[in-house]
């Protein structure tokens, strides 16, 4: 379903919160380091940079970003030994041995069941362990309203019927109070980002490597183009383009819990 060179266009913009989310993360020497929901894998890279005797393990349930990733920063590359990937399903993972840091980043909205699968999370850390990650949180926005209404139109209604649309993302005080309870000291928070976009049809062209792929990965070739040319109709009403650029608001829930006993 996933197109990384696609995803890759806004590499900027969505490598921010990672680094904001990572930033938050105390760990001064981890040993095991796993980032969940990978992507083509530059970001899992920073982590080994930045923890140099750690092991890193990228996992991600898309071939075509563990395949992106493995060419680009395993094979070959200084950090190899260290930092590996591989194909997975997050709601399967569970580790041979204790984590030391799990991040993940723009992934839960992926997984319906997420407030079940975090507390496994949080029990896979080690003493003094980490859980850190970050998940958007704009259902409400205008691109999703428009997605919603096109897919559950007369035209698109029965092509669509069995694709799986992300979702919206907790509130933090509930991802809060959910990992508080599990035992975790927990900080938790939101920032909306005003990402101003370049191009003709930009909010268009970053919702194809995110939230249109579940449409376009099930539709032809002709259908797809039809179906991104009608969201980027109603998504350039809906972020008009000024002078300088297309702003697309964007909200996002940070979470970041520490296992201290």
């Amino acid at each position: 379903m996933w197109d990384p060179v696609q995803y890759l266009s806004f590499a900027t913009e969505r490598s921010r919160p990672f680094y904001e989310l990572a930033a938050r993360i105390g760990a001064s020497d981890p040993a095991f380091v796993v980032d969940l929901g990978c992507g083509p894998g530059q970001l899992t890279a920073s982590l080994a940079e930045r923890w140099p005797a750690a092991d890193v393990l990228g996992i991600d349930s898309s071939a075509e970003m563990i395949r992106t990733a493995e060419k680009a920063h395993y094979g070959g590359n200084a950090l190899s030994g260290r930092l590996r990937f591989a194909l997975g399903d997050v709601r399967d993972w569970k580790p041979d041995r204790p984590v030391d840091v799990v991040i993940s980043n723009a992934l839960l909205q992926w997984v319906p069941e997420h407030l079940e699968l975090l507390p496994r999370w949080a029990d896979s850390l080690a003493p003094d362990g980490w859980l850190a990650f970050q998940v958007p949180g704009n259902f409400d926005q205008p691109s999703h309203a428009i997605l919603r209404e096109l897919a559950a139109s007369d035209r698109w209604r029965d092509r669509l019927a069995g694709a799986e649309f992300n979702r919206q993302a907790a509130d933090p005080a509930q991802y809060l109070d959910l990992l508080a309870r599990h035992g975790l000291a927990v900080d938790a928070w939101e920032t909306t980002y005003l990402h101003v976009l370049q191009g003709p049809d930009p909010v268009t062209e970053w919702y194809k490597g995110t939230g249109l792929r579940p449409a376009l990965s099930v539709l032809e070739p002709d259908e797809a183009q039809e179906f991104a040319r009608q969201y980027g109709e109603r998504a350039r009403a809906a972020y008009p383009a000024a002078s300088y650029g297309t702003v697309l608001p964007f909200r996002r829930v940070f979470v970041v819990g520490h296992r201290t006993g």
